[in-house]
């Protein structure tokens, strides 16, 4: 079978160059549409069912409202575990399902057990929801809203209403989590004493507003050959329409309205969670959160495209000032990968033309390292796999060479030989160069088959992990394994076709200095060594030994610590204290970060938003320091120097409160 593949590639020269060049185009194309993230997305197979339960406390919340609906999902097929937090208004329950169901599926399960778990728990208690279809890494994209002149509750009301509205309206968006600011409510302020005068009660209040709070709709009444719908429009407007409701009536038919109880206005919603920014007080801001196996890097693009959109339509003096965006690190991470592949396949060439010793030879070798690389490109995006700092990172072009330097550096012999014979110079024929690369090839197809494939299955067992292990490293074994299938095919077909057209003019086999100055040092150690096995096994034995109990002290990574261009740090507290005083906290932490010149902004989350994936208490704050480049700084050199000198700072202005530090995604 080697045989046939490689004759055909010889005898059907254009065919192979064609088949070069749809490599290439698919390639580029793939590149084009690949996903492209900073690291693989392991978030488990999971759906949140999310209940906010405004005045319950954390022990009600779990005997009312928890404990109903891990109930009420109990024995759905495919569930590996159940958790559950409930805290103070909210309680969160995530459902872990196996990894390889559907979340569609999973997501449709959940929904056919919803009513029972509805029907469990007391109307007014809370209704359990499911969270947004999306992941760990779903926050792409987040902005602030701001405006002189503006309140919270007013930027909060246009954000909600106009921005976000229309952002859930872009492909690949699941949710635009607003958090910060407040949230505008209605609000009545009853007079206790005047409620007792007129010998109401509160239930008849709540009575009240209820009936009066819809719209009835009737049947039609025809009049001068016209049809007119009868309704009841009884919906509130206005807090005049508040004020203006008939509570109850007195014996002489006095009717009494709720103004003559007390005073509608608009108020805040009891909130649990708020946002600062650079130590200038409270802001709002909006997180554009993903769909679930979408290309961010797409999405993002589309997202700006619509807040372009959206600006124009804007109050006056209402600005969208975005703080975080994923392109930025994706942008960064190709870099960083780009960077190390470049240099991997400079470093890989200059060996190459340094050790053959033949400049056209290395150079068709070299042709295998993008072709592979795009042949792999093509692999991943009908694989459904991402490039990230895994997937991409682990490929490894000496690998991908191997093949096409021991078919090169075969051919290149053989051809020097029948120079020798023949005293031949100047250029071969085109039967000689067959017949030539036809005998050396067929020497080492066995030879690069069987190195390549024992490459290949050292990582087929990558494949066999299971949960957040296999979301990890089998999207990079499958890319390596790509790369390689498509090196090897290289070597049998492109590799001798290429040989064929740049070869032809003589070539010479002479030894380069580098091989000449290891093998005059290679030669006596083998000697040497060969007349003493003992000594030579022993020496092996030990050095064995020696590396098992260095290993011992290595460290170790889950994966490789990717530089984010910002800091994340986590702010803890006492578990009592108030959200007011924690938002105090924050803005003078902002404050203090903020004389550092490295430090461009400073962006605060205290607690949790309405829809509360993250179920935070008001004790903890999100902390996220966006950063200048790192050719700019001046406080330390390296990030570790900085959060040293940030942490150090930060005791002594801020005691009694504990910090950890990570970086935007890692503290995901």
């Amino acid at each position: 079978m080697l045989n046939r593949i490689f004759e055909f590639a010889l005898n059907n020269r254009f065919l192979i160059l064609v088949f070069a060049g749809l490599i290439i185009a698919s390639g580029l194309y793939s590149m084009t549409i690949l996903p492209i993230d900073a690291v693989p997305d392991v978030t488990p197979n999971q759906v949140q069912i999310l209940t906010n339960a405004p005045g319950l406390g954390p022990v009600e919340v779990e005997q009312f409202i928890t404990f109903p609906v891990e109930t009420a999902m109990s024995g759905l097929p495919g569930i590996e575990l159940i958790r559950s937090v409930s805290r103070f208004g909210l309680s969160a329950i995530t459902i872990y399902f196996d990894e390889d169901m559907d979340i569609y599926f999973c997501r449709r399960l959940v929904m056919e057990r919803l009513p029972r778990a509805r029907e469990a728990i007391p109307q007014e208690l809370g209704t359990p929801e499911m969270g947004p279809i999306s992941t760990g890494l779903g926050e792409i994209y987040q902005f602030e809203v701001k405006g002189e002149g503006y309140s919270l509750m007013e930027l909060r009301t246009i954000l909600d209403w106009d921005i976000a509205f229309k952002l859930r309206s872009v492909p690949g968006v699941i949710e635009v989590n607003t958090f910060g600011g407040e949230l505008q409510t209605y609000e009545f302020q009853l007079d206790a004493s005047k409620l007792v005068s007129y010998d109401l009660g509160i239930g008849q209040i709540f009575e009240a507003l209820e009936k009066n709070n819809a719209n009835a709709g009737g049947a039609y009444i025809v009049h001068a050959q016209e049809q007119y719908l009868i309704r009841g429009e009884g919906l509130i407007q206005t807090l005049q329409d508040i004020e203006n409701i008939v509570v109850a009536t007195r014996n002489d038919g006095t009717p009494i309205y709720m103004r003559n109880l007390g005073q509608a206005q608009f108020a805040p919603m009891v909130r649990q969670g708020a946002v600062t920014r650079d130590g200038k007080g409270e802001a709002v801001t909006g997180i554009v959160m993903l769909l679930i196996g979408e290309n961010g890097r797409v999405v993002v693009n589309r997202v700006k495209e619509k807040l372009e959109e959206i600006k124009k339509s804007l109050p006056e003096g209402v600005i969208i000032d975005p703080y975080y965006d994923r392109i930025d690190l994706v942008i960064k991470t190709i870099k960083t990968v780009a960077m190390n592949l470049s240099e991997g396949a400079i470093f890989v060439i200059a060996v190459l033309l340094l050790l053959l010793g033949n400049i056209r030879g290395g150079l068709i070798v070299a042709v295998a390292i993008p072709l592979s690389m795009l042949a792999a490109f093509t692999g991943m995006v009908a694989a459904g796999i991402s490039g990230n700092l895994m997937s991409l990172g682990a490929i490894d072009f000496g690998l991908i060479v191997d093949g096409s330097v021991v078919m090169i550096e075969n051919i290149v012999r053989h051809l020097a030989e029948r120079r020798e014979k023949t005293q031949k110079s100047g250029r071969m024929t085109s039967e000689e160069m067959h017949e030539v690369i036809q005998e050396s090839g067929r020497e080492v197809l066995r030879p690069i088959f069987f190195a390549v494939g024992i490459i290949i299955i050292v990582y087929l067992p990558i494949l066999t992990l299971q949960g957040i292990e296999g979301k990890m490293f089998t999207p990079m074994a499958v890319t390596v394994i790509f790369a390689l299938v498509a090196s090897l095919v290289l070597a049998f077909t492109l590799t001798p076709v290429l040989a064929s057209l740049f070869l032809r003019k003589g070539v010479k086999e002479e030894e380069t200095w580098i091989i000449r100055h290891v093998k005059r040092i290679y030669r006596p150690l083998l000697t040497r060594t060969m007349h003493h096995p003992a000594l030579t096994g022993g020496v092996a034995a030990a050095l064995f030994a020696g590396s098992l109990g260095v290993a011992s002290f290595m460290g170790a990574e889950f994966i490789p610590k990717l530089d984010e261009g910002s800091i994340a740090l986590q702010a803890w507290r006492l578990p009592s204290v108030s959200l007011e005083e924690s938002v105090r906290n924050t803005t003078r932490i902002e404050q203090v970060l903020q004389n550092f010149p490295e430090v461009t902004s400073v962006i605060s989350r205290t607690g949790r938003p309405e829809i509360a994936t993250d179920p935070m208490g008001v004790e903890i704050s999100d902390i996220y320091v966006l950063l200048k480049p790192d050719h700019e700084w001046t406080t330390a050199a390296t990030k570790d120097g900085l959060i040293q000198a940030f942490d150090a700072a930060l005791q002594k202005a801020v005691p009694g409160t504990k910090f950890s530090y990570s970086q935007p995604i890692e503290l995901r």
